[in-house]
């Protein structure tokens, strides 16, 4: 189980990123977070083997249909247990 903090930049806000990024991650069973940024990107938090989040990342690179990522930074980070993958609206 690994865990990475993902920055996406590019044009990722109102294009549903985020829900089709959670529909994509319940379907690969990556838990975690993701939330919009004020400065346009969106961080995600996920936790899943490193196959699975291979396959993750490859989806953030693309997004949804409407969105254009330029650059997608992945980082390792500390183990969370996220019993889930959701949307959240604004850092607490």
């Amino acid at each position: 189980m690994k865990h990475l903090n993902i920055t996406v930049k590019g044009k990722v806000q109102g294009v549903f990123y985020r829900k089709s990024t959670k529909a994509v991650a319940d379907q690969l069973g990556v838990r975690g977070m993701i939330l919009n940024e004020p400065n346009g990107d969106v961080y995600i938090e996920a936790e899943a083997d490193q196959s699975t989040l291979e396959m993750f990342i490859e989806w953030c690179e693309e997004g949804p249909q409407d969105a254009e990522v330029s650059t997608v930074e992945s980082h390792e980070g500390e183990l969370k247990n996220y019993r889930n993958f959701e949307v959240v609206k604004r850092r607490s």
